[in-house]
């Protein structure tokens, strides 16, 4: 084999190479679209949009209108009041239970009585995590509880005391 012929079968086998790479890796990165969705009436969904919503707000310089507007839209008067007290006493955000903004959050329907309960899943920095129970009313859904337990369970993962 002369050298020409072993020069053109070294550049065909690079640039073999470097397609299949290229085409592998274009292939990988290719990912299917995502999609969230929810109705107005679900309580999940609004549980949901109320977290998502307040901690980009939260997270954005400036938008402490927001923030307050979202809390008078989406929480009871009497618990704005009792927040607002937490915070006093605990120095800390009462809807985040913490003085810092999460990375991620999960929402996830634990329980259904007179009103609904689910259980709020915060992803801090290094993957750590906290839960907390909020519960929203039926027919106004508003939320009117935040804490570490529901109202009428066990804690959170704990079955509501009235059962689904």
């Amino acid at each position: 084999m002369n050298s020409s012929t072993r020069t053109r079968r070294t550049a065909l086998a690079v640039g073999l190479a470097l397609a299949l790479g290229l085409g592998a890796t274009a292939q990988a990165s290719a990912k299917a679209p995502r999609s969230v969705g929810g109705k107005p009436s679900d309580n999940l969904t609004r549980i949901a949009d109320f977290y998502g919503t307040y901690i980009d707000a939260v997270t954005d310089e400036g938008s402490g209108d927001l923030r307050d507007a979202l809390r008078a839209h989406y929480l009871t008067p009497a618990f704005q009041k009792e927040l607002n007290a937490w915070e006093e006493r605990e120095h800390a955000d009462g809807v985040l239970r913490a003085q810092n903004v999460p990375l991620a959050w999960k929402v996830t329907e634990s329980g259904n009585n007179k009103h609904t309960e689910a259980v709020v899943t915060l992803t801090w920095s290094a993957g750590q995590t906290s839960t907390l129970v909020v519960d929203m009313t039926r027919d106004t859904h508003k939320i009117f509880h935040i804490g570490t337990k529901g109202i009428g369970t066990k804690g959170v993962g704990g079955k509501s005391s009235g059962g689904k």
